[in-house]
């Protein structure tokens, strides 16, 4: 389909630059709310994947798939929002269990960081959440909330 679609590969293309976009709202909600407002790491993760879901819809909806419209916008912002629920329950706990490591890994064999080790085993944790969540919320996003485009 991506492959050899030039239509397919240039929605890629524009999917992952909004995800790029979700992504530092993502890390900047997380940090502002983990590290400012000392939220708990998975509450602040949780908060900051909604309102990157938010920004990733107006994005895809608008940029990444004007032809779809067949379907309303609220239609889509239940499909997106379900997409991205299912995309929640694999990132949550997929966080929670990468966090700690990451954090006890840092310690033991990265001394002298900049920043304290509990801030890279965050966001490093929270890369590798996006990326496995992103690749969910593509496929089905694609396949079932933009799937009336050709």
């Amino acid at each position: 389909m991506i492959l050899t679609n030039q239509r397919e590969r240039s929605r890629f293309i524009k999917f992952a630059l909004v995800g790029l976009i979700g992504a530092i709202v993502d890390f900047g909600v997380f940090n502002l709310l983990a590290g400012v407002f000392q939220v708990p790491a998975v509450w602040a993760s949780v908060c900051s994947f909604v309102v990157a879901v938010m920004s990733n819809f107006m994005w895809n909806r608008y940029w990444t798939y004007p032809d779809s419209r067949t379907k309303s916008v609220h239609q889509q912002m239940a499909q997106f929002a379900a997409v991205s629920i299912i995309g929640l329950s694999i990132r949550t706990p997929l966080f929670a269990y990468l966090e700690p490591h990451l954090i006890g890994w840092i310690e033991r064999t990265i001394p002298g960081l900049p920043l304290s080790s509990t801030v890279f085993g965050h966001n490093i944790g929270l890369s590798i959440a996006i990326v496995v969540v992103m690749m969910w919320n593509f496929l089905a996003n694609r396949l079932w909330t933009y799937s009336d485009v050709e």
